[in-house]
């Protein structure tokens, strides 16, 4: 007789079957492409509650499960001042899909709010990643995981071109420059936002979005950092309908780049011209 299963199997299941070639494929190569994870890492991944860090959980939970690397984890959950409805939302999430999270409190929307009101999104993101960092290290982890994904990469890498008249990318590993021995990994960098959404409606689940005052009082002015990101998807959604592999193109062009033919470029902090060996 076939065994019932249950909701959170039902939701591991998807990940490698139905989903495998969208989610658990790109998820692998990424960690194995970027060499996100050695032998001996204990991995603080970070559940911001979302889509995107819940589904990062169940992956990270395969991997551990079926790798001959050895490696720990644990599960940071940070309330930076979130409502007690959304507390509750992420401890009923966690719960259902067997994920054992760790709950710490901060002040951090507040104190974003409080220095930054107008636009706090950016001093926001950098205190959260300082208070995970000093928890994940306090716990004795070397590496946090965050849920960054491919389209926050393609978004990003327009963004900087369209409206910051730089090009940049967003690595899939970074050193700490302020707490000493610990890295940032993004083992989701090669899944598509739209493949997340897609196991999120097959299963039927209900995540908590950003959650903060600031983005639920919005207005929608075309200043702020949504609108910009808003504009970018709805471009690229209309590059897509001519060119299918705009995005995958867009990825590959950070990983393609000819020093050659730029004109100025920084690396390290110093800029660099390609009149410096013009003469040479």
């Amino acid at each position: 007789m076939k065994r019932n299963l249950e909701k959170y199997q039902l939701i591991e299941r998807s990940i490698l079957t139905t989903y495998r070639k969208t989610l658990w494929s790109p998820f692998v190569y990424a960690v194995k492409k970027y060499r996100l994870i050695q032998a001996g890492d204990k991995i603080a991944v970070c559940i911001s509650g979302g889509k995107d860090s819940m589904l990062l959980a169940k992956l990270m939970q395969e991997l551990h499960r079926h790798s001959e690397i050895p490696f720990e984890l644990t599960f940071l959950v940070m309330d930076p001042g979130y409502a007690p409805e959304n507390i509750r939302r992420i401890e009923e999430n966690a719960t259902m899909m067997h994920i054992p999270v760790t709950i710490f409190e901060s002040d951090v929307f507040a104190a974003a709010d409080a220095v930054s009101a107008n636009s706090p999104c950016y001093l926001c993101a950098r205190m959260r990643r300082g208070h995970l960092y000093a928890k994940a290290k306090a716990l004795g982890c070397n590496k946090i995981a965050l849920g960054h994904h491919k389209s926050d990469v393609i978004e990003t890498t327009l963004m900087g071109m369209l409206y910051g008249a730089q090009i940049q990318g967003m690595l899939p590993r970074i050193k700490s420059t302020n707490f000493e021995g610990m890295e940032l990994i993004r083992p989701m960098c090669c899944i598509l936002e739209e493949d997340i959404v897609r196991w999120q409606e097959y299963n039927g689940l209900q995540f908590i979005a950003c959650a903060c005052k600031f983005t639920q009082n919005l207005t929608g002015s075309d200043e702020d950092t949504f609108s910009a990101r808003r504009k970018i998807k709805a471009l690229i959604a209309e590059l897509k309908k001519e060119n299918p592999t705009v995005e995958s193109n867009i990825f590959q062009s950070i990983h393609n780049v000819q020093l050659d033919t730029l004109a100025e470029y920084k690396q390290d902090g110093f800029k660099h011209s390609f009149l410096d060996k013009f003469d040479d």
